[in-house]
């Protein structure tokens, strides 16, 4: 049997951590199991590296940002394969170029193309547990490039892929996927299973537990994930194929994001192309927009309303501004937005589920601003000042809450 596990930076953020993830990847070995760990950098250390980076230079050059932070995973492998050979086991550490990780040439945001596996199962049969920088891979020249920030996960899946292992195991600082954030909501519950496609729009609607580009690769190629605290015993949350009893749940979680702008362009002239080119000149300035809704024409003008991430928001606000003085419409924008949505694959089957939704939000004085939907997802932007209360109340009224979940077992 092959594990695959990665450990993220609060879990290898110093000696003692790490001589705990010795300590647990020994025992796999003991059961007979094959082991893979991939590690990201210890906590912090990512962003001091690119704060050095930014001291010198105000735009560093890509290519050797790349080489700089990469450093990062690869301290923290080298002092796990010193630890866990200190502690009597064999072990070696691999690095992308060594195993060949191979990406294309996006540095900062590259994608994993393909993994040649002959190095490590070759270490693997020699009774090595193996370790792997996360967050890294190689492209077609030799150059060191990093996959985002998260990349670790991805590179533990698509290890865990490219091999064919028995799971993967994300170990983080919290023990599973819940309801809600815990944070926001005290009875928040931890759920034992997840689907890939409940997972994903959770990942893709503010969730961090994990990156989206490792949930779609563990779909493309059927990974099942097992997300764990590396601090505390538990059973984690498995994220897996979707099964009949994931479907009789018609919510599994609520998210929220309080990272929105919401930008509206009125009295837009009802005109072929004009969409075309606001949303145009935002794609070229790399601004993602979120939701959009476009009123019904009224007197041969319509309201475009739209929303970005708040990092976004002035940029996008001074590039729609000024088509919107060239074609006699006004923008106007609000920061204070956010966006609470709730995820759950019984929509498919389950009828009343957005009118619940808006009622349960309309009880609490909340307005709605916009609303978006997918099969298994209804969004809403609110307020700011309103989403926690929205996550509270939603989280209660479609029975998510812990104590209702307790009462009708």
């Amino acid at each position: 049997m092959l594990v695959v596990q990665k450990y993220g930076g609060t879990s290898v953020r110093d000696v003692e951590r790490i001589q705990n993830v010795a300590r647990r990847a020994i025992e796999y070995k003991g059961r007979g199991m094959d082991v893979i760990v991939v590690v990201s950098a210890m906590s912090g250390e990512t962003d001091k590296l690119l704060g050095l980076a930014h001291e010198i230079a105000k735009f560093p050059d890509e290519r050797e940002v790349d080489v700089l932070i990469s450093t990062g995973e690869q301290v923290t492998s080298a002092l796990l394969a010193i630890t866990l050979k200190e502690m009597g086991h064999k072990a070696k550490s691999l690095l992308a170029d060594q195993i060949r990780i191979i990406s294309d040439s996006s540095f900062g945001t590259a994608r994993i193309a393909s993994i040649e596996d002959a190095k490590i199962l070759n270490e693997l049969n020699e009774g090595n547990i193996i370790i792997v920088p996360g967050f890294q891979g190689v492209d077609g020249e030799g150059n060191i490039t990093t996959l985002g920030r998260g990349g670790s996960d991805t590179t533990a899946v698509a290890l865990a892929a490219a091999l064919k292992a028995d799971l993967c195991e994300i170990y983080t600082d919290v023990d599973g996927v819940y309801t809600t954030d815990p944070n926001i909501c005290e009875k928040a519950r931890r759920l034992d299973k997840i689907s890939y496609e409940e997972m994903l729009e959770m990942a893709s609607l503010g969730a961090k537990v994990l990156q989206i580009r490792s949930v779609e690769l563990a779909q493309k190629f059927n990974v099942p994930i097992l997300v764990k605290s590396s601090l505390i015993e538990g059973n984690g949350t498995l994220v897996c194929k979707e099964d009949i009893m994931m479907e009789k749940v018609v919510i599994s979680g609520i998210t929220y994001n309080k990272n929105e702008a919401k930008i509206t362009i009125n009295k837009v002239p009802d005109k072929p192309g004009i969409a075309s080119k606001i949303f145009s000149a935002l794609s070229g300035a790399n601004i993602v927009v979120d939701m959009i809704v476009q009123n019904v024409s009224h007197e041969n003008y319509n309201d475009i309303t739209f929303t970005v991430v708040k990092a976004d928001g002035k940029k996008a606000f001074k590039i729609t501004e000024e088509i919107g003085s060239a074609i006699g419409a006004k923008v106007a924008m609000d920061e204070d937005m956010a966006k609470v949505s709730i995820v759950g694959l019984g929509m498919r089957s389950h009828s009343g589920v957005a009118s619940k939704m808006f009622t349960v939000l309309a009880n609490e004085g909340i307005n709605i601003e916009l609303i978006s939907t997918s099969e298994i997802k209804i969004s809403c932007v609110i307020e700011s000042k309103y989403g926690e209360l929205a996550v509270r109340a939603l989280h209660k009224n479609f029975g998510l809450d812990a104590e209702d979940i307790k009462e009708e077992s």
